[in-house]
């Protein structure tokens, strides 16, 4: 594809995971190998693979995540073009929120950079930080 950094997440259940980073996050499946529990998903410009612990190939000598939440210490950001949608297929789902809707901004230099956040994990813990760009503005 056309990033150059990719995340694959290790996962538990690949249909799970693509159901709900498809019907929930509105993530499109670009393609999958279900036989070897893979899916490689796009939502806007952002991109990542998923990879069902023990099909396949599997990464391990020690690497692979044991216990939930995977993906201790890591938060992935995805750009998203709207917030609303996603809160509301999570609150319809019953899919809780690990922080709630924010608008932050983040100092550059001498400007901020603006977005409205918020952070929900996936089926295996995975913290996920969807935001919508609020652009720019003077250093206040």
């Amino acid at each position: 594809m056309a990033n150059a950094l990719v995340p694959e997440f290790a996962v538990t259940n690949c249909a799970k995971s693509k159901a709900f980073y498809c019907d929930l996050l509105g993530f499109d499946c670009v393609y999958d190998r279900p036989e070897e529990g893979f899916a490689y998903l796009k939502l806007g410009e952002a991109e990542l693979m998923l990879d069902q612990v023990g099909l396949g190939r599997s990464f391990d000598e020690g690497h692979l995540p044991t216990e939930y939440p995977f993906g201790r210490g890591l938060n992935v950001q995805i750009e998203v073009p709207e917030v609303a949608p996603l809160l509301a297929n999570l609150r319809s789902a019953n899919h809780p929120l690990h922080l709630p809707l924010e608008e932050k901004w983040y100092r550059i230099g001498e400007t901020e950079a603006g977005n409205l956040q918020f952070v929900v994990a996936n089926p295996d813990g995975y913290l996920l930080r969807l935001f919508k760009d609020l652009g720019h503005r003077a250093l206040t």
